[in-house]
């Protein structure tokens, strides 16, 4: 008998659901909570619910090479492990924390009011105040708008040091959540 994922009742024939982009293995009564996951007999022998294969249940000859070309080109990689997963985070800039100063200064260097610049990005000026006293962050589309008009980098040069500066927990290369939580004791 397996618990159902989503309330916790036990179930013998569990069916496989997406809810939000979630697998979840779930009893005949949740099964409305999402879309049921068609899986291939073939598959399900070979791939778990959590490997990191490129392989999907139920896709086709042609699909299955679309498949793993574009999980290739995303840099997850089937075989080995000692190679980090990327996910769509790791290729986003991250906004530099001071931000708004670099708004601020590259608008006064360019002599141009808040209004003004407001005028030549199609924005409103309500708009760039927020964003020059850091109320906002800016939207992607208006990120790039202002990093073109005002020849100024908004992304952070930094990146990711948190993750790259981070040495934890396991001499086996692989962690758990208690190496990387800390207790208030």
């Amino acid at each position: 008998m397996v618990q159902c994922e989503m309330c916790g009742a036990e179930t013998s024939s569990p069916k496989t659901i997406k809810v939000e982009g979630a697998k979840l293995d779930v009893c005949s009564d949740c099964t409305d909570f999402g879309t049921e996951v068609k899986t291939g007999s073939s598959s399900s022998s070979t791939s778990t619910k959590y490997s990191t294969g490129s392989s999907s249940g139920g896709s086709s000859g042609s699909s299955s090479s679309a498949n793993a070309s574009s999980s290739t080109s995303s840099g997850s990689t089937s075989s080995g492990g000692s190679t980090r997963r990327t996910d769509m985070f790791d290729d986003m800039d991250e906004i530099a924390t001071d931000y708004d100063d670099r708004i601020r200064q590259a608008r006064e260097q360019k002599g141009l009011s808040q209004s003004e610049l407001a005028n030549e990005l199609n924005e409103k000026a309500s708009l760039i105040t927020k964003l020059e006293r850091g109320d906002t962050l800016p939207t992607d589309s208006v990120q790039s708008k202002l990093e073109k008009f005002l020849d100024v980098s908004l992304a952070s040069e930094s990146g990711s040091s948190e993750d790259a500066d981070w040495d934890g927990g396991s001499a086996s290369g692989s962690y758990t959540l208690g190496d990387v939580v800390k207790r208030k004791d």
